[in-house]
């Protein structure tokens, strides 16, 4: 291996548990290819050191006890634990990896090219070294120490790191998506909400875990070369490759540093599919806090494939999308996946591998016919400084582009923030999904105007104006009876008496009466349901209606108590203060003419003198007198039965407009102030103040 990928960390090779136990084995990576090891063989370069050091020469045994009086301290490798120095100190361990950092450099040159790089017996020096077998054995205790790297994952002590911290922002977010959906569970089924309550569970739950580390997710197609890809970055074969499709079943882990145990849990993925890299100074510091995951074909033949990827993308704070100039124009990749994840493009790279295969300008063309696509699903592209994806071509089989993508790998983890912002790119997403339940570009509510109708509509069905008129004309029928004459009201109630009803229209029944008053509130009550939830998206309108309907439901029964206690008051009108002086001018009117009257008998009887004059003035003037009397009245009671009337109907129209507020204003009132509440909190889950009122 190169230094560019990394090395292993030093480690006695004699001492390796893949060494040390004849019924275990292990993988030596030697040029990128892996070599089984097993208890009873070694690769073919340990045996030819083997076999060469029984003939080698006094000068090489002692330039070989040099080296060994030089090196650092052997480490000891616990059955089933990490290796550790002898004396168990970190800062021992430290600086035996620093002071072996340039051997390992070395022995990586010759692991790849086949060719020994010379090895400075000093580092200050330019001078190789002489022995050639010493540095076989050095590259032999390399190539283990690889595989154990790469295929153990160390086990020490519990690593603790700080957990993820939201910044405020994204807090006020995701608390207004909590107070959301709590206002509308018992609006809202739970499915339409449980997109919602899986950001909510999935925030939380990353929130407990590490900030230090980022989850990137290798993902693609069949044969895209992801896992050739995990491999580079990872710089050993961890990743099986090959033409047997599929080749990666499962998921499989490489962590650049410690504490990414409880990230790595959450995913699903076990232990025995959890690696290191092969890691030098400039990888590990440039990686550091990288947790990458190779993901199965998201088109495989499997399901469970398919379904895993799906599950551990949900998870994963960013995704590096992999695609090759055959399939980049996948129709499953950008219906499926692409263009439902447009909102996270933030936190996604798109890669297109094998350029080796293309010739000239083909891959410039065929990339830029990528980021036309990723244009057409509305994936934002990071370009001219803007955020967006990353897009870029490279080489997995070459390397040609992987130290730009571990560049920019490096900067992406560095920053921190991938699990924040693929937690907000969520709440957006699940926001989306929820803008056709909450939000509305019509001006919802009940209006001024809505209310007066349905008060007018509920008065009518009571009869308050009828009421009214009927509190009129028994005041004025009170006023006749106190200040008409008495022969015309005898007169009354006599052709009373004698006309039948003939000719004149049908009463009608009280049934047929609270049939009309109930067809009329119903009327009234689907008229404000109507306006009320225009404009409102479905689920609200559908409970603004259903408030109103239960409110309905007594309505008019309540409306009859109200009219029986609200209506004409019983007993007699009240009475003005000139009432009395009319009633006494209408006596002394009936007076004038029953004492003009007697008179005029007692003349004709003879107990009089004779004189016509005065008895037949007093007659003409009580005559006379009588009917003018009741006209002034009539015309004086015109004004207080009129208010007496619309005082009767006022109050019959107050009390039905309160009983219809109380059962039906008032819970549709309600309805719309929760919506109002939950549109308000829709609007900060989006980062919107505001919205349209």
């Amino acid at each position: 291996m190169d230094g560019s990928n990394g090395s292993a960390r030093p480690a006695d090779a004699a001492l390796s548990p893949y060494k040390a136990e004849g019924g275990r084995s292990g993988k030596a990576v030697e040029g990128g290819a892996s070599t089984p090891l097993g208890g009873g063989e070694r690769p073919a370069r340990a045996r030819a050191t083997g076999e060469s050091s029984g003939g080698r020469s006094k000068a090489a045994d002692e330039t070989h006890a040099r080296v060994r009086e030089s090196a650092p301290p052997a480490r000891v490798r616990g059955k089933g634990g990490p290796a550790r120095p002898p004396e168990t100190e970190a800062p021992a361990r430290d600086r035996d990896t620093r002071d072996t950092r340039d051997t390992r450099e070395d022995r990586d040159g010759r692991g790849k090219g086949g060719d020994s790089q010379a090895v400075p017996d000093d580092p200050g020096s330019g001078e190789p070294w002489g022995d050639g077998l010493i540095a076989r054995r050095v590259n032999e205790a390399t190539a283990a120490e690889q595989a154990v790297a790469a295929l153990e994952v160390r086990s020490g002590g519990p690593q603790t790191a700080a957990p993820l911290a939201y910044d405020g922002a994204l807090r006020s977010r995701l608390d207004a998506l909590r107070e959301l959906v709590g206002l509308s569970r018992t609006r809202l089924d739970s499915r339409t909400l449980s997109e919602a309550g899986r950001v909510l569970d999935e925030a939380a739950a990353r929130r407990r875990l590490s900030g230090q580390h980022t989850v990137v997710a290798i993902a693609g197609a069949t044969g895209s070369g992801k896992s050739q890809l995990f491999n580079a970055l990872a710089g050993v074969t961890i990743s099986e490759t090959g033409v047997r499709r599929p080749t990666t079943a499962a998921p499989i882990a490489c962590s650049w540093s410690d504490g990414a145990a409880s990230l790595i849990d959450r995913l699903g993925i076990p232990g025995r599919l959890r690696r290191r890299p092969v890691q030098s100074a400039d990888a590990e510091a440039q990686l550091r806090g990288l947790v990458l995951v190779d993901l199965p074909d998201h088109d495989s033949a499997a399901v469970q494939h398919r379904e895993q990827v799906d599950r551990v993308l949900a998870l994963v704070d960013a995704v590096i999308w992999v695609v090759d100039p055959e399939k980049y124009a996948d129709a499953m990749l950008h219906e499926r996946y692409l263009r439902p994840m447009a909102g996270h493009a933030e936190v996604m790279f798109v890669v297109l591998n094998q350029v080796d295969r293309l010739p000239g300008e083909a891959a410039e063309m065929v990339l830029d016919d990528l980021r036309r696509l990723l244009d057409e699903d509305g994936v934002a592209l990071g370009e001219y400084g803007e955020p967006g994806a990353t897009v870029l071509a490279l080489s997995a089989l070459t390397g040609d582009g992987v130290g730009e993508l571990r560049e920019l790998l490096g900067q992406f983890v560095a920053e921190r923030g991938a699990a924040a912002r693929r937690i907000a790119a969520d709440v957006d997403a699940a926001g989306w999904r929820l803008r056709s339940v909450y939000a509305t570009e019509r001006r919802t509510g009940l209006s001024e105007e809505a209310r007066d109708d349905f008060a007018a509509r509920l008065a009518d069905a009571v009869g308050a104006t009828a009421a009214g008129d009927a509190a009129e004309r028994a005041w004025l029928r009170n006023a006749n009876r106190a200040c008409g004459t008495p022969w015309l009201r005898l007169w009354r109630w006599y052709e009373d008496r004698r006309d039948p009803p003939t000719g004149r229209m049908p009463v009608r029944s009280q049934a047929d009466e609270e049939a009309t008053a109930r067809q009329r509130v119903e009327q009234a009550v689907r008229t404000v349901s109507e306006r009320a939830s225009a404009g409102l998206p479905a689920p609200w309108a559908q409970a603004v209606r259903e408030a109103a309907v239960r409110g309905a439901q007594g309505l008019p029964e309540a409306l009859d108590e109200l009219t029986a206690r609200a209506g004409v008051p019983q007993g007699r009108p009240p009475r003005p203060g000139w009432w009395p002086a009319a009633v006494l001018a209408q006596a002394s009117m009936t007076l004038l003419q029953i004492l003009g009257g007697l008179w005029l008998v007692g003349q004709i009887a003879g107990v009089m003198s004779p004189n016509l004059g005065v008895p037949v003035l007093l007659m003409v003037a009580g005559i006379i007198g009588g009917p003018l009397v009741e006209w002034s009245c009539r015309l004086a009671a015109r004004g207080p039965a009129r208010r007496y009337g619309q005082d009767a109907e006022r109050r019959l129209r107050e009390a039905a407009a309160g009983c219809g507020r109380a059962r039906v204003l008032d819970p549709v009132a309600a309805e719309l102030l929760r919506y109002r509440e939950v549109r308000e909190q829709y609007g900060r889950v989006m980062g919107v103040e505001a919205l349209v009122r």
